[in-house]
């Protein structure tokens, strides 16, 4: 059976998409709001992955939520049916109650697709109020940069 949708790595976390026919248009290509599908699923992996649970249940039980603020998308390149591509999640930044997740598409010859910058807010989940980004939430967030970060420079000093 061929997946669709797995992570490849968890640092950085990487996302490996395969386009589906359904998320095309007739000419053939993926729909615009199709990109956002992906971009937060590959966000929605990375809260899970920071927590080794499920994305959903990791902000239950610390009791937030992450609707999003601001999304923003830089098109390089179209996709069709059964093209595959990986996003590469990044902390950009980290706010008092916002954070900053980069997403950067690239096909696997390391083309680029898309670069995308996805704002979230968190949020107490049942008044829908923002809240300072919890402490275990930040911190994670805060150590996934870090290592990040050093597995960036590894790469750069690796031959």
């Amino acid at each position: 059976m061929i997946s669709t949708e797995q992570v490849i790595s968890l640092v950085p976390l990487v996302v490996r998409r395969r386009v589906r026919w359904g998320e095309c248009d007739p000419a053939g290509v993926v729909y615009t709001a199709t990109f956002a599908d992906y971009v937060i699923s590959a966000a929605e992996l990375f809260y899970g992955a920071l927590f080794d649970t499920t994305p959903q249940r990791a902000k239950h039980e610390q009791g937030f939520g992450t609707p999003t603020r601001a999304l923003e998308f830089d098109f390089r390149r179209s996709l069709r049916p059964d093209d595959v591509f990986d996003m590469t999640v990044t902390v950009a930044a980290i706010n008092e109650r916002t954070y900053v997740l980069d997403v950067t598409a690239r096909t696997p010859d390391d083309e680029v697709v898309f670069v995308s910058r996805l704002t979230p807010v968190c949020v107490a989940r049942d008044e829908r109020r923002s809240i300072s980004i919890p402490t275990a939430f930040r911190a994670a967030l805060q150590r996934y940069q870090a290592d990040c970060r050093l597995h960036a420079s590894h790469q750069e000093t690796t031959p």
